[in-house]
Parts: C-alpha cells; sequence; structure tokens
C-alpha cells in the first residue's frame, strides 16, 4: 500500500485528536497496525484516512491520490473503494448473514441483487459460514457476527481493509478466530490499517508498526524494530505495561 499524510490536525471541543500527523507508508507495506494508549489518536487517523472524518488541516494521499476532502462526492468515491470495520459490529439486526453482505453490494455498489447474493454467498463460503447464511445476528456468536462483518467489508473487494480494534468485543478463543482471519487476508493479497491492543499480533503480522499518543506519531517502523529497539520513553513505559502478563 502507499499511504501519506502531512500536517493532519483534528480538534473535538478543544482535545487534539490529532496533532501534527505526519506518516509516509511505503508500496512495501501490506499491514499497517497503529498501537498506543486509548485517546491517543488511533481511530480518529483511522477515520481521516478512509474519509469518514475531515480534518481540521492537514492533507493524505492513498495510492498516490489526493484526498479531496472538500468534495463529497470524492469522499463518498474514496469510501466506496474501500472496506470499514470498527469497534461494533455494525449488522443490520432485522437482516440475515446473507442479506447484512448483500444489500451494501446493492444498494452501495450498484450491483444486481442475483450478483449481489452470488458474491455474498461467496464471501460467506470464504470465511466458513455458509451454513448461518439464514441467520440473524441475535443467532451467531460474537466471533461469528465479527466474520460476518469482515465478510462484508471485503466482500466488494476494497483497496484497503480499516480495521479499528477489531477484536475488542471479543472474549479470548473468538479473538484468536478473528485474528487469524486478518492474517488469511494479509496472505490473500489484502492491504490492511488497523488499530490493535493484541500486541503479539501486532509483532507477528504488521509489516510497520506506528505508536500513537496524544494526538501524534512518536515512533514508526518495522515491527520488530519497534518493539525491539524502539527507544521513546512513552513506547517502553506502554509496552511494558500492555505485556507485561
Amino acid at each position: 500500500m502507499k499511504v501519506s499524510a502531512s500536517g493532519l490536525h483534528k480538534d473535538y471541543a478543544g482535545t487534539k485528536a490529532l496533532d501534527g500527523i505526519d506518516l509516509d507508508v511505503d508500496g512495501d507495506v501490506s499491514v499497517l497496525a497503529l498501537i498506543g494508549p486509548s485517546g491517543g489518536g488511533k481511530s480518529t487517523l483511522l477515520r481521516v484516512l478512509g474519509g469518514l472524518e475531515i480534518p481540521d488541516n492537514g492533507s493524505v494521499s492513498i495510492s498516490g491520490k489526493n484526498m479531496d476532502f472538500g468534495s463529497e462526492a470524492a469522499l463518498l468515491a474514496h469510501r466506496r473503494s474501500n472496506g470499514f470495520l470498527f469497534q461494533s459490529f455494525n449488522l443490520f439486526p432485522h437482516k440475515s448473514a446473507l442479506a447484512n453482505i448483500s444489500l451494501p453490494l446493492e444498494k452501495v455498489h450498484g450491483l444486481l441483487e442475483s450478483e449481489a447474493r452470488e458474491r455474498a454467498m461467496d464471501a460467506l463460503k470464504r470465511f466458513n459460514l455458509t451454513e448461518h447464511a439464514a441467520k440473524f445476528p441475535a443467532q451467531l456468536s460474537g466471533g461469528q457476527q465479527q466474520r460476518v462483518a469482515i465478510a462484508r467489508a471485503i466482500a466488494h473487494g476494497p483497496g484497503l481493509l480499516f480495521l479499528d480494534e477489531p477484536t475488542s468485543a471479543l472474549d479470548p478463543e473468538m479473538t484468536a478466530e478473528v485474528l487469524d482471519l486478518i492474517a488469511e487476508l494479509k496472505e490473500g493479497g489484502q492491504n490492511i490499517v488497523l488499530s490493535t491492543h493484541e500486541m503479539g499480533f501486532a509483532r507477528q503480522v504488521a509489516d510497520e508498526v506506528a505508536f500513537l499518543a496524544e494526538g501524534k506519531i512518536i515512533e514508526i517502523g518495522t515491527a520488530s524494530w519497534l518493539f525491539e529497539q524502539g527507544e521513546d520513553a512513552r513506547l517502553r513505559q506502554f509496552l511494558s505495561r500492555v505485556m507485561r502478563y
């Protein structure tokens, strides 16, 4: 993936969610992981990169194309070209797993109903969810719901997949299941930007890791370098806390 940002600022009622973010990710990176304390700016940065949030200042370029934050049409096109999964599953409770995937393909991406259903079934099959196609979200486990949500996010073939704490609502077994799925997506060639508190996963799967705190990228580099050689005191303190047990 090629993602760059320059001078990103975003305030919420006087709170600096992003405070001059600069980012430059080259084409050799397929998974970028954002780590850091809660409130450090990870979710806001994801939403800005995905075109879901407009920064107060700064610029973003995805795959060499500058994002036009002043054009709703351009932002809509950008959102349609990517996939999103945030902390809550956001599945339609009154729709089946199949319909949760096929409906956006029809309404957002303009596919015919038959084509949308076929592609949705392919996505469910890919994630071993075929037998759950007719079930409603309340009939699925948390891990199954998250897999349906990921299937929906990638069914249209997104350029980038944005994941914001994709395991935050899951128990340890379901967390491992979803993390394995994300690793499989990487192996399949999907470019991913995600925020996570799963340090072992970030260290093993991410090509590059950025540590955010107080609205800034404090350190960024390969996973092995950042976890083993990152020098900033805030990074070392954060890692000592989250990797203690």
